[in-house]
């Protein structure tokens, strides 16, 4: 599980690298035939739909979006690796799990009554055992040092292992040990001190006194906690994956002068609001896709990574991924539009990245593990890395509903003052050539 999501951002970084080089790769090798037909497919699809479809201007472009974006051929591998990924997350430790190896026991002058506690003992540890009786001390000993055996049961009470079980050990037959050796333990302290049968069972079915806590107690956190490890994961992923999308597509406009037929059609701020609407479209319906097979493939292979999940953190989950994509959607939006070429697009992703993997690895800290900092409950309220932090603070538990609102609006509001000044930016920008375009000057001159 620690590996699952390092594996994921791994390929994620891979998928974006292969799709910044083939943009590349395609921009120098064809650049006549984008120009041309860029310039004639928009124009006819918005001119020919206008007549058509009464969408308006800004679902027209946002249609235009989800409509190349899902016939690209990078969105299907993108989407392949992602539910081969998801896959092997589930399935993997499901057959982890159910790869447990028979322990071979031997019992040393053993009653029958011994052996039926020691399988009662091996069913409530969910180990399966092979009890074999052994003819005396010495040839347990032989058959533990051989290997032929894993546990011994001496007749003399003691128990024979080859290597040291300690307490951190937490596999199936080191549990079994230590349960055999408590239980026996217990019955032949009752033993010397001279209990009867029946008093001897009064005793060992004794029950621990009750415990109140003033607190309500937490339902179902271990669960929560994976799902919001893999909620902090997915969003990270998408939002990385649409984030370079969007700021590629506005460059790639701008420099093969599509924006100038486009911007003679629509207008500059329905143009963005299109491309961040559609391309966001398609970012939600592929994470939705992602989480509803997760669950399907959990439930057919019986999968304790979603099973009793709560609704509340995969909801969560889907809500931050909105509100994150619709806050960094504009700023690298206006970012696409300060460029026209590769290596200024290079520029420009690292410092737009910095506070999203900053809340991703702080977030993604904090929840493998299983300790929520300072930290991340002050990054929760911060628009830049509350879609990191919030929903890690849902899993654990840490956020009330007023809590997770005051969070949503303090991002809606971020939302909408920067959207105005990326739409500045954008159209101050987008229409001038010849050179990256500097960002101080801009804001003095343009208006809405």
């Amino acid at each position: 599980m620690k590996a699952v999501p390092i594996l994921i951002a791994a390929v994620a970084v891979v998928l974006i690298r292969l799709g910044l080089r083939r943009r590349r790769t395609s921009s120098r090798s064809r650049p006549d035939r984008r120009r041309t037909s860029s310039r004639s497919r928009p124009d006819r699809l918005l001119t020919g739909a206008l007549g058509r479809v009464h969408l308006g201007d800004t679902g027209l472009v946002a249609a235009r979006e989800i409509h190349e974006r899902i016939r690209s051929r990078m969105f299907r591998a993108v989407t392949l690796v992602l539910l081969l990924v998801v896959a092997a997350a589930v399935i993997v430790p499901t057959l982890h799990s159910g790869a447990a190896a028979t322990t071979n026991v031997g019992i040393v002058a053993g009653s029958p009554s011994l052996r039926t506690e020691l399988e009662v003992l091996a069913r409530s540890a969910g180990v399966k055992v092979d009890l074999v009786s052994v003819p005396d001390d010495s040839r347990a000993r032989a058959a533990v040092s051989s290997g032929q055996l894993d546990v011994v049961v001496e007749g003399g009470g003691a128990i024979l292992v080859n290597a040291p079980v300690s307490a951190a050990d937490a596999s199936p037959a080191a549990r079994y040990v230590r349960a055999v050796s408590q239980t026996l333990g217990v019955e032949r302290a009752f033993a010397r001190a001279g209990l009867s049968p029946q008093q001897a069972a009064i005793v060992s079915r004794a029950r621990p006194l009750p415990v109140e806590s003033l607190q309500p107690g937490k339902t179902g956190r271990t669960t929560s906690e994976a799902t919001a490890l893999l909620g902090v994961v997915l969003i990270f992923v998408v939002l990385t994956q649409y984030l370079t999308w969007t700021l590629m597509g506005v460059m790639e406009e701008k420099a093969s002068r599509v924006v100038e037929v486009l911007l003679a059609t629509v207008r500059p701020i329905q143009l963005l609001a299109g491309k961040v609407i559609g391309i966001g479209a398609v970012a939600l319906a592929q994470a939705a896709a992602l989480v509803a097979f997760a669950f399907l493939l959990g439930a057919a292979v019986g999968s304790s990574l979603v099973r009793g999940t709560a609704p509340l953190v995969v909801a969560a989950t889907l809500v931050w991924l909105v509100l994150g994509y619709a806050f960094y959607s504009w700023v690298y939006a206006a970012a696409g539009s300060l460029a026209e070429r590769q290596d200024q697009v290079q520029s420009l992703v690292l410092p737009l990245s910095a506070p999203l993997i900053f809340g991703y690895l702080v977030s993604l800290i904090g929840v493998s593990s299983g300790n929520v900092s300072l930290l991340v409950k002050v990054l929760a309220y911060l628009p830049p890395t509350a879609p990191f932090a919030m929903p890690t603070l849902v899993g654990f538990g840490e956020a009330t509903w007023w809590q997770f609102l005051l969070s949503a609006v303090a991002c809606l509001a971020s939302t909408l003052a920067v959207a105005l000044a990326a739409a500045r930016v954008y159209r101050a920008a987008v229409l001038q050539t010849g050179g990256r375009v500097r960002l101080r000057g801009l804001i003095r001159r343009s208006t809405i």
